[in-house]
Formats: C-alpha cells, structure tokens, sequence
C-alpha cells in the first residue's frame, strides 16, 4: 500500500470514528440543559415574587389559630420551608453537572484522538500481515473446508478468492473448477489430472463462446458448399454431428465429414438391384444417424451403410411402392420406413446383424415417421410416432399400436419428437372452422397424455422443432401464413412472432437465444429470439427443405422441387441439368478456428480445394506463387 493511500486510508478511519460521537455529544446536551435551565429561571422567579409579597400583619386582638392558618397558607412552617430547600439543591447539581458536560464536550479530544491513531494503526498492520484465517486452517481441514466450496458458482469462488491467501488456494482449487467444466458441457469423460489448469480451460471456452456468438450475429466465418460436379438434381439431404449425406437424382447418394475437409466424399455405393438398372432410380429420401446412414430409391428400395466403412451397403431390402417417409433413431439402432399405409421396423441385434423387427399396417397413408430411441428408464425399447390422416399412432417394435390422438376432420400436418414429448400439428376445416383454429398438440411419451394445445393460426402447420438443452420448454414452428412462432410449452403463450417468409416457412430450429428458418421462397434467416428481430439472411433461389445448427456451424440444404428440368438451353438433347437447377448445400462455420488448432474451420474452401476443381479459384485472391506449388 502506497504512502498517499496509507494517510488518506487513516484520515478516514479517524474521520469515521470519532464524527458520530462528537455529534452524539454536542446535539442533545445543550438543549437538555437550556431547558432545565429555563424552567429553573422560572421557578426562581416565581418563588422570589412569593417571597417578596408583603405579608399581613396579625390583627390586635386575633386568635392563636388564625395565626397559624396564616403560616401553613404562607409556607413558612419548618416541615415545608425543608422540602422546598431539598428540591432548590437537587436542580441546582443537575444544572451545574450538565453544565460541565457542556463545557467537556465542547473542548477537543486530544487524549481520545491518540487512541484513535493507535487503534487505526493496529488495524493497519494487522491487515497487512493477516495471512491466514483460523476458521479454516485450524478448526476444520482442508477436505472439508473444500467440501463447503464446492457449493459456490464462478462468480462466488472469484470473490472468496480476494479474501485471503489460504482463501484463493481454496477457491482455486483444481477439483472445484474441473467439477464446473463438466457442468457445463466441458471435459465429459476426462479426469482432473488431465488438464494443468481447468479454471484456465473454462475461461478460454467461455471467451470462444462469446467470440462464436458474436460471430453468429455478424455473420462471420467461413462458408462451404457441398457440391456434386455430375449434373444431376438434389433430391434429399440429411444430416447428424459431423455427417451430411446427399441423394440425388442420378441414384448417387454421398457422405461428407464436416470435420475432416481433406478427406473427399465417400460415394456409397447402391444394392446390385438398383446399380443394375439403367436408368437408375432417383434417390428419394436420405438419413443418417449415428454410424448408421439410410436412402430410399424411387423403385421401392432401401439401402442401409456404416458412415465408418462406407463402399457396399450392410443392409438391404425392398418394397412394392415408393417410400412415403424415412426415419432413423438418433443412435442408428432402427429404422423406420412406410409405403402408402404399412409401417416397417429394422434393427440390429446384439451381433450386429440387420433384420425386420415388425410390420404394421394402419388404416390410413402415412404422412410422417419420427423416432425416439430407448434409454434405460421407463422406456427400453424404440418408440415411433407415426401420423396418418387425422390420427397420430405410437408402435413399438415387440407391442401392438396404440392411438395417441385422432379427430375425425382434422388431419395432422406436420410431426416433431423429443427425448420426452411428441408435437403435430392439425388443421381445422370442415364443421370446424367456428373453432379457434389450427392448433398444435404435445404429447407426453411416458404417461401417453395432453401436455399442451398451443398456436392460434389461420394456415397449416408446416414444420415443427421442439427446444432441448437450456430451454427444453419452448417450441419453434413454422407456418403458410408466413410466421415463425416461438411458443412457451409451460403457458402456452407465443413468446415471439417472426414475419419473414412469403411463400410459407418450409424448415425451422431454435435455441436458447437465436432461430434459424427458411422459407420456399429460398430465403433463409437468422433471427435474435429476445430482441425479436433479423440478425442477417442469405437467398437462394430454390426452397429450403433442410437446417441444423450447432454452437458452431450451420448446414443449410436448398432441394429443387423440379427434380427433372431440361439443360442449359431448352433445345438441347441432353438432359444435364444447369447448375441454377441442381440444388446446393451450405455449410457455415462461425468457430473461427484456424488450420494451425487442428480443426480446419477457418480455413477457406480455396485452401481445401483441388487443382482440377474450378469452384475453388471463383475468388478474387492472388496467390504469390501458383496454388500446384503450395500442395
């Protein structure tokens, strides 16, 4: 502590010590004693005018006991003249003591002002070398001591950690903050030895946080699109942590790893069935979950491939018709497929070996498939929710169907699930139009009863996303009437209403704090869920059928809905399609990470192109030496 610091640190210890008491003192003594001094005056004047009245003389001749009335009237017996002298003694110390008092306290306090400075000073110096506190180096040990801590937050620990030496050895403590990076989602299946440092390793992922946030709503990093160069339409995209794979109307069907840039995409080869076939059966609907991926052809057949080996499928079986719906449980165990009204179940057994689990068929088409996988809780087994006209159907793979909801009148429109809940969307028509309109519905999994019925909206429901992680409570949907609605589950209120889209919203995902949606018109927005307003969009000239995001990146797929058109001129034989037809997938990566980290998402995609690739040289970029030479 510096010299100046240490004078203005006593002056206002002294200040602080001794200005309430001199005000305590000084304030009520001299009104205490004005006032006993006035009404003294007071009586003393009126007892000097008694005193002072001319008595009357006694008569000649008057009785004995006249005389004595006259002296009790007068107050002169010896009885009363005591009393009257005993009360003029007592007010007359009480004024001399609070007189003295007055004259003590209006002279300065030097003896007490010493004290002071020697108080003040003690108190410095024990400051200064107070460097262990008792309460937890003496009386209770160190283990216990940090069982008490590890009840504290970041910002708790921070504070105790300016208290004193032993205090911030508590507070930074390798086991506290290994115990709040988990907590967070940071170091799941480390062990503490594993980092040095883990307060520092949690203060550097929140800083890249909130370096990815603001990255998210400037709109910088780095995008990538995942082409096809065989001129053929996109027909379906599917996505799941780092994979995305791609059908398209040449029956190709690719696989991309969003995390190695360098590896080419993998072509999954088709059945025997399909590859022989000339043409080739267009590719309809694509999955791909976990180690698992999953195509459905155009002539009824399905293909099932590891995303580890790729090459030849595992896994193959064919159907009559076209597929109506494809599903794939989050961790890849089962598969889901309908034609027109019969539900097939395929899973792996505890070998690994594909086969068919069950086949249902229910009264009417089905519209959409949506898988929850099991856990070890109340459910072990894969659970599918299946919508089919106006009823909504849950199958397990070893029980019969059960209906969830159906309403005759009111077909299901759109069909979202969770860990927990499942959410459809039903339009009302016919006889019910006097209702309030179209409506969603949440279900619960495990006690198969209504949770909510939210949304208030003129058009169809057309997309759906239930909200997990921080805020597992709200849901995103989109609708014809051109609105992105946020909905709270526990009120159900409309939390925000987004007015964006005016072919209709075809796709939407939210989070904790953003939503990200497209439209048919190929417009494709960010939004900000709190301030209720865009942070950025970009266009493209086909719908967007297909969006998943992450903390980090973003993977947008815009599918034609001409999956036939002619070739650059309307004249030509050749039915390539002009790439302002094909389609295009976008994958943006708003982590800024560099090549040097080992992540590659920074990294442009001319950088990670090939020299025979055109696209990578549509930059305006000069390189000091040709790009050949840098490989």
């Amino acid at each position: 502590m510096a010299e100046d610091e240490l004078a203005a640190f006593r002056n206002r210890w002294k200040r602080e010590l001794w200005s309430p008491k001199e005000e305590q003192r000084l304030v009520p003594s001299p009104s205490l004693s004005c006032e006993s001094h006035a009404r003294d005056e007071n009586d003393d004047a009126s007892r000097g005018q008694s005193e002072l009245k001319p008595e009357r003389s006694a008569g000649v001749g008057e009785p004995g006991y006249v005389s004595i009335a006259r002296g009790l009237l007068g107050g002169r017996t010896s009885p009363l003249l005591d009393r009257l002298a005993e009360e003029r003694s007592k007010r007359k110390k009480k004024y001399q003591d609070e007189t003295a008092a007055c004259r003590e306290s209006l002279k300065p306090p030097q003896k007490k002002v010493k004290e002071g400075e020697q108080l003040v000073d003690q108190l410095i110096l024990d400051l200064n070398e107070a460097n262990d506190i008792p309460f937890f180096d003496m009386d209770l040990p160190y283990e216990l001591a940090l069982k008490i801590f590890q009840y504290l937050n970041r910002t708790e620990l921070g504070r105790c950690a300016q208290v004193s030496r032993a205090w911030r050895t508590l507070a930074e403590d390798g086991v506290l903050w290994f115990r709040l990076c988990v907590a967070e989602g940071q170091g799941r299946g480390a062990l503490v030895s594993d980092s040095p440092c883990w307060k520092a390793a949690l203060r550097d992922r929140r800083n890249a946080a909130a370096s990815v946030r603001a990255n998210w709503k400037n709109r910088v990093g780095c995008i990538s699109q995942l082409q096809f160069e065989l001129g053929k339409v996109l027909c379906d995209v599917g996505s799941c942590d780092n994979y995305v794979l791609a059908g398209y109307s040449s029956g190709d069907v690719r696989l991309w790893n969003t995390l190695h840039w360098d590896l080419p995409s993998s072509h999954l080869k088709s059945n025997q069935l399909s590859a022989l076939s000339e043409p080739r059966p267009p590719v309809t609907l694509v999955r791909v979950a976990g180690n698992v991926a999953a195509a459905a052809y155009r002539d009824g057949c399905v293909d099932v491939w590891s995303t580890r080996t790729g090459g030849d499928p595992i896994y193959h079986h064919q159907a009559a018709e076209i597929h109506r719906a494809l599903a794939l449980s989050p961790d890849g165990s089962v598969l889901a497929s309908a034609v027109h009204s019969e539900v097939r179940l395929d899973g792996a057994d505890d070998r690994g070996a594909w086969r068919m689990l069950t086949m249902t068929r229910l009264a009417k088409p089905v519209h959409s498939l949506a898988l929850v996988p099991g856990n070890r809780g109340w459910r072990r087994r894969a659970l599918t929710a299946v919508a089919a006209g106006e009823s909504v159907y849950l199958l397990d793979e070893h029980e019969e169907s059960r209906t969830l909801h159906s309403v005759y009148g009111h077909p299901v429109t759109c069909l979202e699930s969770s860990q927990r809940h499942v959410a459809f969307g039903v339009r009302r028509g016919g006889w019910a139009m006097h209702d309030a309109g179209n409506k969603i519905h949440v279900y619960s999994l495990e006690t198969g009863a209504a949770v909510a019925c939210v949304g208030d909206s003129p058009g169809d429901f057309t997309c759906l996303h239930l909200g997990g992680g921080n805020a597992p409570h709200m849901m995103a949907c989109g609708n014809k009437d051109r609105r992105v609605r946020v909905l709270d589950l526990r009120s159900g209120a409309c939390v925000s209403s987004l007015y964006a889209h005016h072919l209709g919203v075809t796709s939407v995902r939210a989070d904790d704090w953003k939503v990200v949606s497209g439209g048919g018109e190929g417009l494709l927005c960010v939004w900000d869920m709190r301030m209720g307003s865009k942070l950025w969009e970009m266009h493209n000239r086909h719908p967007v059928r297909h969006v998943r995001f992450d903390s980090r990146t973003l993977l947008t797929a815009n599918v034609p809905d001409d999956k036939t058109p002619r070739g650059a001129c309307i004249t030509d034989d050749d039915l390539t399609a002009h790439r302002r037809h094909r389609g295009v997938i976008c994958h943006y990566d708003f982590s800024g990470v560099s090549a040097d980290d080992g992540g590659g998402g920074g990294v442009l995609p001319i950088c990670r192109s090939d020299y025979d690739q055109s696209h990578g040289y549509n930059y305006n970029i000069t390189l000091a030496v040709p790009y050949d030479r840098l490989r």
